[in-house]
């Protein structure tokens, strides 16, 4: 496993951080879940990502038990404030001061931990002032109950805007955690070369595009059955949307001899692309089962070279989506 610094800060996380969406407390079973776990762990991956909305709070709990034990220096551990939690009240959701006080604290509870190493704010709040928001999260840091201050899904502006408030409260803004992958490239146009500029990483989910990038969906065929894009409550709506018509699928199937010709699976290869990217810090890697695990780590210090990049490039061609107005948090609190 290599590690990479995240922004401009000392710390180096693993270049594959394991993630728990939409598996821990919900599709997967704890005692799998712990298996996945241990198999990072056994793999190299350092750095664990999660958030209190997963599972409605579930996912941290199962994550802690599954770390527990683990030497907690050695670990990076990330987790999310923003989405509604617990019964939902009004206050329940958002970047208010009371929210994010209120977040953080049980997300340390159900994580087992003192500190949590980045705090993430997991959508852009547009109903809660940006100042308030930072002096939350500078307060959170200063109590040693986060070491550094991500976001996720914010456009170019609003990371500008961040990071100038961060640096006059004295903390850092490291990171930013947007969807990233071979089809879906809105972040490259605005909020990549903005994030250079301010020493912002990115945090990368979905680098295999909800398992399209596997190669598993075919064009002309219904879904596999057990697969995500079959499943009501695993983001089927966004892989059905976005993803799955034959124009798309019939670029994915180009993509097979070049993973072929590098001696990659597809997965691999859409993980080794993303980290092709100089200003991607770690690509966040999920799994149902053990395998999966170690076959997605495998990706890791694969260097594409340009002539690799280039083909890929070629066998989509138009096919992703590079439009920066696509980077957008929900226009009010959702509750």
């Amino acid at each position: 496993m290599e590690h990479r610094y995240l922004g401009n800060s000392g710390l180096k996380i693993s270049e594959i951080t394991y993630g728990n969406w939409l598996t821990h407390g919900s599709q997967v079973e704890n005692d799998t879940a712990t298996k996945c776990v241990h198999a990072a762990l056994d793999a190299g991956i350092s750095t664990f990502d999660t958030a209190d909305v997963y599972a409605n709070t579930v996912a941290e709990q199962v994550l802690g038990d599954a770390l527990k034990g683990q030497r907690r220096e050695s670990l990076e551990i990330f987790t999310k404030v923003y989405f509604p939690t617990g019964p939902k009240g009004h206050n329940d959701t958002g970047l208010s001061r009371k929210h994010i006080m209120e977040s953080i604290n049980g997300s340390l509870s159900r994580l087992g931990t003192d500190y949590v190493d980045l705090y993430q704010a997991h959508r852009y709040d547009y109903e809660t002032p940006l100042e308030e928001t930072m002096q939350a999260f500078a307060d959170v840091v200063r109590a040693g109950k986060a070491l550094y201050i991500g976001v996720s899904e914010w456009n170019a502006d609003q990371l500008r805007a961040a990071h100038y408030l961060a640096r006059d409260l004295g903390i850092q803004l490291v990171s930013n955690q947007p969807q990233y992958n071979m089809l879906w490239r809105v972040i490259e146009p605005q909020v990549v070369p903005a994030s250079r500029e301010l020493g912002i990483s990115q945090v990368v989910w979905s680098p295999i595009a909800q398992g399209v990038l596997t190669g598993k969906y075919k064009p002309g065929q219904p879904a596999p059955s057990g697969s995500r894009a079959t499943d009501e409550n695993g983001g089927k709506d966004m892989i059905t949307d976005r993803y799955l018509n034959d124009e798309i699928l019939n670029g994915v199937a180009k993509l097979e001899p070049i993973a072929a010709d590098l001696g990659l699976t597809m997965a691999q290869l859409a993980i080794a692309w993303v980290l092709a990217n100089d200003n991607v810090a770690t690509a966040l890697v999920g799994a149902s089962r053990p395998e999966q695990v170690e076959s997605n780590v495998a990706a890791a210090g694969v260097k594409l070279d340009a002539e690799a990049l280039s083909r890929i490039d070629d066998a989509l061609g138009d096919l992703p989506e590079t439009n920066p107005s696509k980077t957008k948090s929900p226009p009010t609190r959702i509750v």
